[in-house]
């Protein structure tokens, strides 16, 4: 049983290769689609807000793991 493991470990890293990227990406995105409709923010800045977090959480990921292989 312990290949079956391996298998779909290698799977799962095939699509979530940082788990805390994955979940600030979730958790960014859950975030926007319940704080918009609340705050009354137009559909064009929903967007622009939505690219900016993304964004930031990119660059965050990105110079932690160029901190990472130093």
């Amino acid at each position: 049983m312990k290949w079956l493991k391996n298998i779909l470990d290698e799977i799962f890293g095939l699509f979530v290769d940082d788990g805390s990227f994955a979940l600030a990406i979730l958790i960014w995105l859950a975030l926007v689609r319940w704080a918009t409709p609340h705050l009354n923010i137009p559909s064009r800045a929903t967007g622009i807000i939505l690219f900016a977090g993304l964004a930031l959480i990119l660059t965050e990921s990105a110079a932690r793991f160029s901190r990472r292989k130093q």
